[in-house]
């Protein structure tokens, strides 16, 4: 059985992290900052968030938001969480992708098969 890559992270990936979450760039980016947020307990759907997972994870949205706003200097962002293989989901570890964009990038959200 393979292990889950968001349990076995290495030390030292995250930007930021709380108690229940972390926040570290994406291996395979859309654009240049992307961000996963990604729950430090293990479950494979975003619908089994619990409210305080999805406090810390919407806390460190805000944060994450704020460094990529100053490093970066995008000009919009995607924030989103494909559940499910139909939409897209390849980590079963639920996870949220924050996606900084650029004025006259291709402005969509594309995934790796």
């Amino acid at each position: 059985m393979n292990e889950c890559v968001f349990c076995t992270l290495p030390e030292g990936v995250n930007l930021v992290e709380n108690e229940l979450a972390r926040a570290f760039y994406d291996k395979y980016p859309v654009s240049e900052g992307h961000v996963l947020i990604v729950p430090k307990k293990h479950a494979s759907s975003f619908f089994d968030a619990t409210a305080e997972e999805m406090a810390c994870v919407g806390e460190l949205l805000t944060n994450v938001k704020e460094l990529l706003d100053e490093r970066f200097h995008p000009d919009g962002y995607n924030v989103g969480a494909n559940v499910g293989t139909a939409a897209g989901q390849t980590v079963f570890h639920w996870h949220i992708h924050v996606i900084p964009r650029y004025n006259g990038d291709a402005g969509t959200v594309r995934w790796h098969t």
